[in-house]
């Protein structure tokens, strides 16, 4: 029978143990479910050309809640006191210093919760996370008040491309900062998203984002129509019955602990080790692949989401996605895998802290990243690990890559061999974040002989290593904000490129979310 403790409903105990789960994982499932079909029934009933955009943030607040009473039972409270206390501090502060204070109070405020949930309620048991979706509304409170000083208080000029494109030019009611952190399509795994981009779609506006192209024609009659999501809801489906099918098979027989296991690390060859570290971290990855796209599903299925369209007329339902999986896997680079995994964190990051930094950047960004994501020493761990590794093949990649790109043999062989390092180094750094407790982190390292920290130090010693130009970078949007003038739609990077700035560069992490299950 699989037992667990939670703090929210106990209705659906017998499905708990008729499907051997523990009771907040299936709450969190049965939840997400009966989001996406509120969420259908929130498009088709409650669509913006049918009733107003008041009664549309009433409901989609109301359910917000009601899902996370369901999941959290009273724990849900800190919510609305986080998204309260926060909105006050707005009100109080003025937009000058606003988007300070709220940084420190929301971010506090969820450290103070997750201290106590970790250290003093269940340290490293599974059991109803409540932290998790304050994980999300810190996001959004933080990059809101950020959003909101751009707009109402900075020069234009002053704004790099993506901040101009989401700056907030007044101050949002209550109902609308309510509904925006607690609506019922992202109260429990996100994604992010920002305020402008979910009051457009709240108001009916998303679909008006197509522009004529460089010729100035008028927009064509699909770029004009309200599109269906119903291809990329299905499409994102499948996905999850997938990924979910994977976890549920494979991970249980691959656990990351029988890394540290003593028999294992004694009788094993390196080869054995090495396949075994990859093979066991892909297998962790399919719950995360799950969560992130049933959130992006549900998103799509209540009509938000649409970012656009290509230049064969084919609706983009990517605006709010969180990974790019083929992507990730077949990540040639540490960067290219950080760019395309939690991508909406990495967002976050680079917009509240890398461009706003004004010393270190690249170590106060992934400073931030371990405190959002909790206080399991392993987070430490591995994002301390995660400087060193980033920088390292930063340097390595300035130095060498050049020399591969031709001809295509050459730069095939070359894509193959980084393709393995890279999942070779990103298995090894985020052990700890899986292991979570300092012992069976350091043993893991130990075990490896603390090898891939000494060649990245080797590499920072004897490459010259170029200095990140920051400011460039912060300019440097792969695809302009769907608030400005989209005369480079045609020219579009592609069906997985986003509204705004998706790279945080290569300092900044991407992080991993511990979003569903809540534990490891």
């Amino acid at each position: 029978m699989a037992t667990s403790s939670t703090t929210g409903s106990t209705l659906l105990q017998p499905l708990s143990n008729a499907v051997q789960l523990p009771i907040d994982q299936v709450n969190f499932v049965v939840c997400q479910l009966f989001a996406l079909f509120a969420a259908i029934w929130f498009r088709t009933y409650l669509h913006s050309s049918k009733t107003s955009s008041f009664i549309r943030h009433v409901v989609a607040t109301l359910l917000g809640l009601y899902l996370a009473f369901f999941c959290f039972g009273w724990y849900a409270l800190h919510f609305l006191v986080q998204s309260g206390i926060s909105y006050c501090i707005m009100i109080v502060t003025g937009v000058e210093s606003m988007h300070k204070y709220c940084f420190v109070f929301a971010l506090g405020y969820l450290t103070v919760c997750q201290i106590t949930r970790v250290y003093i309620f269940d340290y490293g048991q599974y059991s109803a996370d409540f932290s998790g979706p304050m994980m999300i509304i810190t996001q959004k409170i933080t990059s809101l008040a950020c959003e909101i000083h751009d707009g109402m208080f900075r020069k234009d000029e002053d704004l790099t491309p993506s901040q101009r494109g989401l700056a907030v030019r007044r101050m949002p009611s209550l109902l609308e900062y309510v509904s925006y952190t607690c609506n019922f399509m992202g109260i429990l795994a996100g994604p992010l998203c920002s305020y402008k981009d979910y009051v457009t779609f709240i108001e009916g506006r998303a679909h008006h984002r197509a522009q004529p192209g460089h010729s100035g024609k008028e927009a064509a009659p699909w770029e004009r129509a309200d599109p269906s999501p119903k291809a990329a809801v299905t499409q994102k489906l499948l996905v999850c019955v997938l990924s979910l099918l994977v976890h549920l098979t494979v991970c249980s027989a691959l656990p990351v602990d029988y890394n540290i296991d003593e028999q294992f690390r004694a009788t094993a060859s390196w080869p054995t080790r090495v396949a075994y570290l990859y093979v066991s971290l892909l297998a962790a990855r399919p719950k995360y692949y799950f969560a992130w796209t049933l959130a992006d599903a549900i998103n799509n299925a209540a009509g938000f989401g649409f970012r656009g369209y290509d230049g064969n007329g084919e609706a983009r339902w990517d605006l709010v996605s969180n990974l790019r999986i083929r992507q990730i896997e077949m990540s040639t680079s540490f960067k290219m895998f950080l760019d395309n995994w939690n991508i909406q964190t990495a967002q976050w990051l680079k917009r509240v802290c890398y461009e706003r930094a004004s010393f270190s950047p690249t170590i106060q960004t992934f400073f931030l990243s371990a405190i959002w994501h909790g206080v399991y020493p392993g987070y430490y761990l591995t994002f301390l690990t995660g400087v060193l590794m980033t920088v390292a093949a930063r340097a390595m990649r300035t130095n060498f890559r050049h020399y591969f790109t031709e001809p295509p043999q050459l730069k095939l062989c070359y894509d193959i061999v980084t393709w393995t390092v890279t999942q070779i180094v990103v298995s090894y750094t985020v052990v700890p974040f899986v292991l979570l407790s300092v012992k069976p982190s350091l043993t893991f390292y130990s075990s490896w002989y603390y090898c891939l920290h000494i060649c990245g130090i080797l590499v920072l010693l004897l490459l010259p290593v170029k200095k990140p130009r920051r400011r460039e970078m912060a300019h440097a949007d792969l695809q302009p904000s769907p608030y400005k003038k989209s005369e480079d739609r045609d020219g579009s990077p592609g069906p997985n490129s986003f509204s705004t700035t998706n790279s945080i560069s290569s300092q900044a992490p991407g992080g991993a979310c511990r979003l569903w299950p809540p534990r490891q």
